[in-house]
């Protein structure tokens, strides 16, 4: 009688002991796969900074943020940058390999693209360090050439 009395009492603590390991795992495996984007991701173009993305998990969701800059080269001069204004990330996802978000693109052109809809991005990791981004929003990805993404690296700051 004791031993069933002890078994009542221990088998509802080592299921609910159970089921939240295996929560806990859960949760820490989908920690693990963003953690694989999260950290800063900048592209180039002739030397000068392009885009940077930045990837941050905040309360266990997954966020982010845009800088586009601006190329300008003036006559006979050379090619310079301007940073524009960060844009957050929207409609953020990531299955453990590639990144799908959406930016507004009202601030971009004004007052021409102030009614324009969101544009749509791609990023696909291929490494820890390396991923290239599209811009799903364009025939041909926008960003290069039809079929390649813009070329993104991963850095410390």
């Amino acid at each position: 009688m004791k031993a069933r009395y002890v078994f009542a009492l221990i088998f509802p603590v080592l299921a609910a002991t159970t089921g939240f390991a295996q929560a806990a795992g859960a949760k820490s495996s989908a920690q693990a796969e963003r953690a694989s984007v999260v950290g800063v991701w900048r592209a180039q173009a002739e030397g000068l900074p392009f885009i940077t993305l930045t990837f941050t998990e905040e309360g266990g969701k997954l966020e982010g943020a845009v800088l586009f800059y601006l190329h300008k080269r003036e006559p006979g001069g050379q090619v310079t940058s301007s940073p524009g204004i960060p844009e957050p990330l929207f409609d953020l996802h990531f299955d453990g390999k590639r990144a799908t978000f959406a930016v507004s693109h009202r601030r971009a052109h004004p007052p021409a693209s102030l009614s324009t809809p969101p544009v749509h991005f791609r990023m696909d990791l291929r490494d820890a360090t390396h991923a290239s981004l599209v811009n799903e929003s364009e025939p041909g990805g926008g960003l290069t050439e039809p079929g390649t993404g813009l070329p993104l690296m991963r850095s410390d700051y």
